[in-house]
């Protein structure tokens, strides 16, 4: 039995996009001009929640959208909490012409600040949907804010380089890397003297051994591993095989302890591959999509806060615990007990089909040996 003091315990989550319609409530807003399709306006996004759920509240303070999560984060005391910040944090006017372009204002940024994050990853599909110029924004306000990015950087050496974060008796590494099947563009790639994002080519062996390559260079005695990897299509429980063999590749060659996937709009399954977990997919975790009718089988107002705890020493998963939420009123509440038995069928089936096994546990989603 690992000794209490000898275990290493993390709060991960999906997709935190607190720009457009919830940028809109902040204390600060955006100019809420839109370059999308069918909405100009952010603040259509706020009127649609309202349609669903009643009035919100505006010009809420930095903790009203993690709504029970503070509490939850309080209790557990992780030793770690690293999200993947999907929004950019700008005041630029030079939209990307993507069709989606998600920003925050930087005078918000208190309200991740609010949350405690030790680590936002930044390889994925919105950091840079204002340009160059909003992704240097997005970086230095954070830096101002203390709070430590990976996956982004203003040339390829930093994109690349991990954040290290002190955990417990030893430290914790954390990569962040761009799927080449997310919506990344290739000309987002950070190189040698320009910004830009870590971005993969493929799933081939040689895009392991240069990530294999970044952790032997990185890594010291007795540091856990993270490859926080934003990858795939936005829904559909379906793992590719490819996304399978890659992960696998990442614990079998380049020893890393735990795979955070995320870019799917809801919770897809888990995986244990020599005792590490393989987060495929966690969903969104904050967005602004209440009203919209689209996808509604896939229930992307439905989200978890996991809690992977590892062995300091090996790596392994010794237990991982995973808290379901609701958004409502762009707010993170607890779920009613029919959407909890709807989130736990749903990861329980998915989780089966990788052979993991869940079980319900005082309110929780929980895997642990024994």
């Amino acid at each position: 039995m690992t000794a209490p003091d000898a275990s290493v315990t993390l709060f991960l989550c999906g997709d935190v996009m607190t720009g457009r319609g919830i940028d809109q409530i902040l204390a600060h807003p955006s100019a809420p001009d839109l370059y999308e399709p069918l909405v100009g306006d952010a603040r259509e996004y706020v009127a649609l929640a309202e349609a669903a759920h009643g009035p919100l509240p505006r010009r809420v303070d930095a903790h009203y959208v993690w709504g029970v999560t503070l509490a939850e984060l309080a209790a557990r005391k992780p030793h770690a909490r690293i999200v993947n910040l999907e929004t950019s944090v700008t005041t630029s006017e030079n939209a990307e012409p993507k069709g989606i372009n998600y920003r925050m204002h930087p005078a918000n940024a208190n309200v991740l600040t609010a949350v405690g994050l030790d680590c936002a990853v930044l390889a994925n599909n919105h950091v840079l949907d204002w340009g160059r110029d909003g992704l240097a924004e997005t970086l230095a306000t954070l830096a101002e804010h203390g709070i430590r990015t990976a996956g982004a950087g203003d040339s390829l050496e930093r994109a690349e380089s991990p954040v290290r974060i002190d955990v417990a008796m030893n430290r914790l590494l954390v990569f962040g890397i761009g799927g080449p099947d997310c919506g990344i563009p290739p000309s987002w790639s950070a190189s040698v003297s320009e910004s830009g994002v870590f971005r993969i080519d493929d799933f081939s062996p040689a895009s392991v051994d240069r990530i294999a390559t970044l952790v032997a260079r990185f890594r010291g005695d007795g540091d856990l591993v993270i490859a926080s990897i934003h990858w795939g299509g936005n829904w559909g429980y379906d793992i590719p095989d490819e996304h399978r063999r890659f992960a696998h590749a990442l614990i079998d060659r380049a020893g890393v302890d735990l795979v955070h996937g995320h870019s799917s709009h809801h919770p897809r399954g888990i995986e244990l591959h020599r005792g590490r977990a393989i987060l495929y997919g966690c969903g969104d975790f904050l967005n602004d999509y209440e009203g919209i009718p689209d996808r509604e089988a896939f229930r992307s107002d439905l989200a978890f806060m996991y809690f992977p705890t590892l062995d300091a020493r090996s790596g392994e998963l010794l237990r991982l615990e995973m808290v379901p939420l609701v958004i409502r009123k762009f707010s993170l509440q607890h779920p009613s007990q029919a959407d909890r038995e709807w989130l736990f069928a749903m990861m329980t089936r998915e989780c089966d089909r990788l052979g993991t096994s869940l079980v319900e546990h005082e309110g929780v989603l929980r895997w642990g040996r024994g």
